[in-house]
């Protein structure tokens, strides 16, 4: 979103009521609340500052030309804020064409002209055109009359002053997201995520209220990951919330690494107290304390020793959707909540191959995921000792790169050996007749996606989504701008988005076409869209009718790029168009990635790699470094608390070549992954 800075100085005659001007001169931090409450237009970045001079009420207002449309706010007679839509309220009559000239490089100057009460603005003139306002005369230069600025200034006796408008920077970019990725990538995902209405935070501390736009979202991840882990056998069912405490403590690694993120259930009943507030009532404390659900090993290991008596019930192959809870202190949206949704896999098999097989199988579903539903380029490898899940054997992980060149997990699967079998008992008869305990694996995929969705994709205007998992795939927008033509605009727009519907997409699912009806104006919808990240837009209105064609506009491509097609080409090309999007998406993040992934071979590039030039306010820095080595824990803890870049994967695949480590000159086998991560 373009925005261009205009700061006029007024100063109105003493007999203009002061408060028809302001409420409180003095107080304008009061004012600037008062207008955050009531304006309807961008509240939340308009500024007001006032001051009094003697003699005069001296003001200063900002006006945020937001995308070539200016966002007005007076102050009327009756002390009321009002925010005027220059566009559309008929007390500013400005054709649009001249409007968007402030844009220009002639809009060098504004004058507005001030009258007796009731308080009165007038859009004079500025760089060379004019136009009026409100079909009122405008003294000695007429309200039809074309002017000079230069000329024509002087002779406006009813103005006071007037000031050059701020000249915009060609190299400053004009964005709908503020601060931008460059400026502060942590607060620009808080803001992406709140300006495209995925989440919230809850009142609840360290949770999040999913709103629907990030939960649809969620349910498309859902729908196409349950079909691929349903395509390998694998079936769903539902295990317990709460957790007894002594099943944590059969397996000593296990509760460990969970114990200080564990949300734990003492009583099970309230009783009023003196004071008529609640409490737990003493009476009803639990024998056993039961553990909010932070994973489920322990409890349905629990109902597999059940289940399991022979070979013959192997292998056992279930997958569970469920929320989990794992306490935090400090939180961010998806990435990082006390509560969250996932899914995750238990099996048990009969031997360790076949466990270790199902292990990589279950990664290779998410490469797949990732990579083609999500157009996220990944790293697949093994954890280091230090960085695996609490009691597993080994660790398998996927590793994308988001925009501030951090790494960021994005699935994982863990071979578990028999550790947690022997913990749940969960033994079988063999095909020898000998008891044996069975071989287990866990994996898991959480709303942490959807972060890492925003954080890969997204851009200074709101969010990309890729058109595999978003909510709705294309939005029409009716252009009603005369009540004669609107039922003839809409009614095509439905009739559009029928077509739309019945067309298939990749995995042979409908595309999503929705209508916006919604009164607002034109450009307040369609930003809305751009931010929310919804792959194409599509506008008609009563010309495009005429020429029967419609404007689309692709969001992996920049907000000002639109195209036009005839109507009745738009259904049959949108499952290419949304192709098309799919595979840029993924072909950009891929060459992201690539460009900042960088072979190191010596500890000093390695340090400098990962060290921000403004150590106060540290710079998008670092990236994938790829170095060699020595399997050492020490190091790899040195390395954490000196720049806190840790092992995100030893690669799978053609990554053995053997080498020194760079930090202590000793035998490698192979490089290994390094980043700052999430």
């Amino acid at each position: 979103m373009g925005m261009r800075i205009a700061a006029i100085d007024f100063q109105f005659p003493i007999h203009v009521p002061a408060k028809s001007i302001v409420r409180n001169h003095s107080a304008h931090g009061a004012f600037d609340q008062q207008l955050r409450m009531t304006s309807p237009a961008r509240p939340d970045i308009f500024r007001f500052m006032s001051a009094d001079v003697t003699g005069k009420t001296h003001v200063t207002f900002l006006f945020l030309f937001l995308s070539a449309k200016p966002d007005f706010f007076c102050v009327d007679d009756n002390d009321e804020v009002a925010g005027v839509d220059v566009w559309r309220e008929n007390r500013f009559v400005f054709p649009a064409q001249q409007v968007r000239s402030l844009n220009g490089d002639s809009a060098k100057h504004l004058a507005f002209g001030i009258n007796d009460p009731p308080l009165l603005w007038h859009v004079a003139g500025f760089g060379g055109k004019s136009f009026h306002v409100g079909r009122k005369e405008h003294g000695t230069y007429g309200s039809r009359q074309r002017m000079s600025t230069s000329v024509r200034l002087p002779q406006m006796s009813h103005m006071r002053h007037v000031c050059p408008m701020a000249e915009t920077s060609n190299s400053t970019p004009k964005t709908a997201i503020s601060p931008r990725r460059d400026e502060d990538f942590p607060e620009w995902y808080q803001q992406v995520i709140r300006a495209a209405e995925l989440a919230e935070p809850s009142d609840v501390r360290g949770c999040m209220v999913v709103r629907p736009w990030g939960y649809g979202i969620w349910e498309n991840m859902q729908r196409q990951l349950d079909a691929l882990i349903r395509a390998t056998g694998h079936r769903n069912a539902y295990f317990p919330l709460f957790i007894p405490l002594s099943y944590f403590a059969k397996e000593a690694e296990h509760v460990e690494g969970f114990a200080k993120e564990c949300a734990v259930v003492t009583h099970y009943r309230l009783k009023i107290d003196k004071e008529g507030g609640l409490m737990p009532d003493p009476e009803s404390k639990l024998t056993e304390p039961l553990v909010v659900r932070p994973t489920s090993e322990t409890i349905i290991g629990a109902s597999y020793a059940k289940w399991v008596q022979s070979y013959r019930d192997l292998p056992i192959l279930i997958n569970q959707w469920c929320n989990i809870v794992r306490w935090e202190m400090r939180t961010r949206l998806f990435l990082r909540t006390t509560e969250f949704l996932w899914q995750e896999g238990h099996t048990v098999h009969e031997t360790e191959a076949e466990a270790r097989e199902e292990t990589k199988r279950m990664l290779g579903v998410y490469e797949t995921f990732v990579r083609e539903r999500c157009a996220i380029p990944i790293f697949a490898g093994l954890k280091s000792d230090s960085e695996k899940f609490p009691g597993a054997v080994e660790t398998m992980a996927l590793e994308a790169m988001v925009q501030d060149r951090k790494a960021i997990q994005a699935g994982t699967s863990h071979f578990l050996g028999q550790n947690f079998a022997r913990a749940s008992g969960i033994q079988f008869q063999t095909r020898q007749g000998k008891q044996e305990f069975g071989w287990t694996t866990s994996w898991g995929m959480t709303t942490r996606m959807v972060g890492t969705v925003v954080m890969a994709h997204g851009d200074d205007d709101g969010v990309v989504l890729p058109p595999r998992i978003a909510p709705t795939h294309i939005v029409i927008l009716p252009i009603t701008t005369r009540e004669e033509t609107s039922a003839k605009v809409l009614e095509t727009c439905e009739r559009l988005a029928a077509e739309l519907r019945a067309k298939k997409y990749l995995d042979d699912v409908a595309i999503e076409a929705e209508v916006d009806r919604r009164d607002l104006g034109g450009g307040v919808k369609n930003w809305e869209w751009i931010k929310k990240g919804v792959p194409l837009r599509v506008e008609i209105g009563p010309r495009d009718l005429e020429k029967n064609s419609v404007a689309v506009s692709r969001r992996d491509q920049s907000v000002k790029s639109k195209s036009s097609m005839p109507i009745d080409q738009l259904a049959a090309r949108a499952p290419e168009i949304l192709a098309s999007i799919q595979d840029s998406l993924y072909a950009r993040a891929k060459k992201f990635r690539d460009a900042n992934t960088h072979v190191m071979n010596s500890k000093k590039d390695f340090y400098d790699f990962f060290t921000a030039k403004n150590r106060a306010k540290p710079e998008i820095h670092g990236g994938f470094a790829l170095a060699h080595w020595n399997g050492s824990r020490a190091v790899e803890e040195q390395i954490k608390n000196d720049l806190k870049v840790t092992i995100r994967v030893i690669p799978l695949g053609d990554s053995s070549e053997p080498g020194q480590c760079i930090f202590t000159g000793e035998p490698s086998v192979r490089r290994v992954l390094w980043a700052k991560s999430y």
